[in-house]
């Protein structure tokens, strides 16, 4: 029998609040539930100074969710924030893995994989050491400081490009709100895990992968607060089965938020790739990414200028629809790297949509060699320099 959210918020009707004066469904204490292949994910919202008070709570709603007809794994979590509209609370988590209990959030950050933010196992607090991840070596960004300029089909395409380097190549998907990688690598089901605690990744192409995407439904939007967002990308990161990789590409959301701060203060990143396409509204958005991560001391490999020109497929006619050579310029002006141009072209689009990237299914075509290239850019870079290690996490300032 197929479970739905009216019956999930039937049964949370049967656990009270801490007063008693009423249950949490009708206190709107519940967020949005999601329900997918068994399992059921969603947070009980609460008030920071009562967040431990509440797991008693939390664990209540867990089992009355679990006895659920249908139900193989309730994933409640805790998600606190501060009165006024103010920013989320720390006590707030995202939802384990599947298989996992959620943790208990620590006072002072998100729980980390094996204990609170700064604890054994946890990740590093503001001037801590970034923890690499045991078998990666290298670990990079891919990034934009807007939407809709193909980072993720860059992404995945780099990933490639690495790949027929003959190097072990992993991609998280940190879209946590867009995730893009399953339907580009053309993967779907759900992820196992080992010992109902560690995901195993995905893989398509020869190439592992963890999104969100795989844990819930395509047309789901995700609602969550930042904090849920940090946790979720702090458990696809460590506690995945990604085995032995030289490079782990990380398709990061656009802009430059709380995804971007989480990976660069708890993880040491080799370096960021920057996607633009040429026209200036885009390049003042990428230059603030750039600025961003400078700030936060991650090296840039370079600015990739995607869209940078369009060849009519009929006539043959090269046509500048977003201007062309701004990324190079900004690159130059900038003294980073400028990796190449990538066109906009129908068969990028068309094997994207499809799930079989223009490197992996058209290898020795023009635009597959464009990639393929800029990876051969990207590596030497990495190449040059030692397997990841410890660093401190940097400490981020707000300006006023």
């Amino acid at each position: 029998m197929a479970v739905t959210r009216e019956a999930v918020l039937e049964a949370l009707r049967r656990v009270k609040a801490p007063d008693h004066a009423d249950d949490i469904v009708a206190r709107g204490l519940v967020s949005e539930v999601v329900v997918k292949d068994g399992q059921v994910m969603f947070a009980i919202e609460v008030d920071p100074a009562r967040a431990r008070d509440m797991e008693p709570v939390r664990r209540a709603a867990e089992v009355v969710v679990s006895r659920i007809d249908g139900v193989d794994k309730a994933m409640v979590t805790l998600t606190a924030e501060k009165s006024g509209g103010g920013a989320s609370a720390p006590a707030a988590r995202a939802p384990a893995a599947p298989g996992r209990a959620p943790q208990q959030a620590a006072r002072g950050g998100p729980a980390g994989p094996s204990g609170p933010a700064g604890g054994p196992g946890g990740p590093a607090g503001p001037g801590g050491p970034a923890r690499g991840v045991p078998g990666i070596k290298h670990i990079i960004a891919v990034a934009s400081g807007k939407g809709g300029v193909g980072k993720s089909t860059t992404a995945v395409n780099l990933a490639l490009g690495l790949k027929s380097l003959g190097l072990s190549i992993g991609v998280l998907d940190a879209d946590i709100y867009g995730p893009s990688q399953p339907r580009l690598l053309g993967v779907s089901g759900r992820p196992d895990t080992t010992d109902g605690r560690i995901l195993v990744p995905m893989e398509g192409h020869g190439i592992k992968v963890m999104s969100m995407g795989f844990l819930v439904e395509e047309e789901t939007p995700m609602i969550w607060r930042g904090p849920m967002v940090i946790s979720a990308l702090t458990q696809m990161l460590r506690e995945v089965r990604w085995g032995d990789l030289d490079v782990l590409v990380v398709d990061m959301p656009p802009g430059t938020g709380d995804a971007q701060l989480t990976m660069a203060q708890q993880v040491p990143l080799a370096g960021a790739v920057i996607v633009s396409t040429p026209q200036d509204l885009a390049l003042i958005d990428a230059r603030k990414g750039i600025n961003m991560f400078a700030r936060v001391s991650v090296p840039i490999l370079g600015i990739i200028e995607n869209m940078s020109f369009f060849l009519c497929p009929s006539c043959g006619t090269r046509s500048d629809i977003f201007g062309h050579g701004g990324a190079e310029q900004e690159a130059e002006k900038l003294g980073v790297p400028f990796l190449g141009a990538v066109p906009l072209h129908m068969a990028i689009r068309e094997t994207s949509d499809a799930g079989r990237p223009v490197v992996a299914s058209e290898p020795d075509s023009p635009h597959a060699r464009i990639f393929r290239d800029i990876a051969q850019q990207v590596w030497a870079q990495l190449d040059q320099g030692e397997d990841t290690v410890l660093r401190p996490a940097p400490k981020i300032v707000i300006e006023s």
